[in-house]
């Protein structure tokens, strides 16, 4: 072994791996971001990454109400007031700017602006739905609207910073990460916190990071725009060796890996980048049947409808049936939701674009037997003015919007908190963003304030020093 010290270790695994054909995996980590390689690692942690153990299932604090979590996410910021929480005051004083609409938002806008959209009084609860939402409105009574909600400032890129991992800086592990971080993953065949976005959000892989938790915990990004199980994760399959060969290499690396690793301090990179390994192997035998869609029924296959969107919501169930702890949905790379233009056409096409595929989901988790258990959260990183932009559209709006939950543990059939008269802020039972994490952290069966991790001398967590739980939308 005299030549090997001559050597690089990137050289040497270069030549050890003939370019690293071994398991496909070079391409894996580079290309979809599987494990996160900025990890500080707590010096008290035994991660274990290299046999899975980071991920295997951990006790949480309580008997929790839900196993798994999808977050369908409206990136761009749907328009409460067209959506879930109708307010007939913005007829009456259409076109007018009374003192309640005086907010102060990013933009300068106009006058109130009624809804374009009819609403419904739907199920057996009569929560009103917007028709943009017409089968969302047939499940109405497994959701709970929460009408209260309210985040920091109207900007995009902090406002999705913190609805995915609890503060405006790009400095935080998402929410996804802390659950895995904290409960573990059911399959070691596959990463228990899976993003499918058709490209990228504003602020990008951010959003789905590990920060300085171990880079395990990262989400992994699928690009759905192309759903073909061969191709959706690039070189998951080796030509060229069989198992047991393949096993072997990797076993050999593993180990030079490690002794590279115990000479020298803690090298939170190489820590993550042999848990992809070992992970990327394990995920050929699962992977590529987890997105494959040509195995569900034609009548399944029809029910979520056509497209990037209703695909990603059966790939969602599909994960979630199989063990991934997180399932997060974006509706779309960018911002398709940040209608500042015309509403009605922008929203109407974007509902109804993803109102089949949803209720689809719904339905399907609760045949199956999975709602009671799948925290289904429906939302975006705010909401809309009820005030005019340009004269048809809305600005972005962080004072006052509307998500909603469904299963989980969560109260069916009803709406909680309430904006102003107009729509503008949020005033009855508000619920900041911290609030949300700790109600969806508390319904995993994890205390908010007891899931932390010491980094740089502080311990940190998801809500910061903020948050409480929601205890009345809770069953």
């Amino acid at each position: 072994m005299t030549h090997i010290n001559h050597l690089s270790r990137r050289n040497l695994l270069t030549k050890i791996g003939t370019g690293m054909g071994t398991l496909g995996l070079a391409g894996l980590l580079h290309d979809q971001h599987l494990l996160g390689g900025n990890a500080a690692v707590h010096p008290d942690a035994e991660l274990n990454t290299s046999s899975g153990k980071a991920l295997a299932i951990k006790t949480p604090h309580f008997a929790p109400k839900a196993k798994r979590i999808i977050h369908l996410f409206m990136n761009g910021g749907p328009s409460q007031v067209d959506t879930f929480d109708p307010k007939p005051m913005l007829d009456k004083y259409h076109g007018q700017r009374p003192p309640g609409a005086d907010l102060k938002t990013e933009r300068g806008t106009g006058g109130l602006l009624k809804s374009p959209f009819k609403f419904t009084n739907c199920g057996e609860s009569g929560l009103p739905v917007s028709e943009i939402y017409p089968e969302v409105g047939k499940c109405i009574d497994d959701i709970c609207v929460v009408r209260s909600m309210h985040t920091d400032v109207p900007n995009h890129e902090p406002s999705l910073l913190m609805m995915n991992s609890g503060i405006t800086q790009p400095t935080r592990p998402s929410m996804g990460s802390w659950l895995c971080y904290g409960l573990g993953s059911e399959n070691q065949n596959l990463p228990g916190f899976v993003v499918l976005c058709p490209g990228k959000p504003v602020v990008g892989p951010q959003l789905w990071s590990n920060s300085f938790l171990p880079g395990v915990f990262q989400g992994c990004h699928i690009n759905n725009s192309n759903m073909d199980p061969t191709r959706v994760i690039p070189h998951i399959n080796n030509r060229h060796l069989d198992h047991d060969t393949q096993r072997q290499q990797l076993d050999l690396m593993t180990q030079l890996n490690r002794k590279h690793l115990a000479e020298r301090t803690r090298d939170n990179e190489l820590e993550a980048r042999i848990a992809s390994f070992e992970m990327a192997f394990r995920m050929q035998s699962e992977a590529q049947e987890a997105f494959d869609l040509n195995r569900e029924s034609q009548a399944t296959r029809e029910s979520y409808g056509n497209g990037q969107f209703g695909n990603a919501c059966l790939v969602a169930r599909r994960l979630v049936e199989r063990g991934v702890r997180m399932v997060q949905v974006f509706y779309g790379g960018g911002q398709p939701w940040d209608d500042h233009g015309n509403i009605e056409s922008g929203h109407r096409s974007k509902g109804l674009a993803s109102d089949k595929s949803i209720a689809a989901l719904l339905r399907d988790l609760k045949s199956r037997g999975l709602l009671s258990d799948t925290l289904i959260l429906w939302g975006g990183e705010f909401g809309r003015t009820p005030v005019s932009e340009g004269g048809s559209g809305r600005d972005h709006n962080n004072h006052g919007f509307s998500v909603w939950l469904a299963g989980g543990g969560v109260k069916g059939g009803m709406a909680y908190g309430a904006t102003d008269e107009f729509g503008f802020s949020a005033q009855e039972n508000k619920v900041h963003v911290h609030d949300l994490h700790a109600t969806i952290l508390h319904l995993m069966g994890l205390d908010h304030e007891n899931l932390t991790y010491r980094y740089s001398g502080r311990d940190f967590r998801l809500t910061d020093v903020h948050g409480r739980v929601v205890n009345e939308i809770i069953a």
